[in-house]
């Protein structure tokens, strides 16, 4: 069994989104949630930071420094890329198509 949090839930209780950088989104294949998909980050370099699996409903959710960030899905509906710059602290959303 997988020990990551369950991506579908709220921040946890005392997150300070003035101090902490949050990037969350959802996998979509077609428009349609994409549960179980791998999301993995990658640093502004490609390099390899973390993996979580996404929620029934397509949810993940990193905590990360301010960046450019690469968020990888990859699913048995396909994979795909998309790059999020999170300037500084906050919430930053994103969506990552896979095909």
């Amino acid at each position: 069994m997988c020990g990551a949090p369950d991506q579908a839930v709220a921040l946890p209780p005392g997150t300070d989104l003035t101090k902490e950088t949050v990037l969350t989104g959802r996998v979509l294949a077609g428009g349609q949630p994409v549960a179980g998909a791998f999301v993995r980050l990658l640093d502004g370099t490609g390099e390899f930071t973390a993996e979580v699996v996404a929620s029934a409903s397509g949810n993940f959710r990193f905590f990360a420094a301010p960046g450019t960030w690469t968020l990888r899905a990859l699913s048995r509906s396909g994979n795909g890329e998309t790059v999020v710059s999170a300037d500084g602290p906050g919430l930053h959303q994103a969506e990552v198509a896979v095909a």
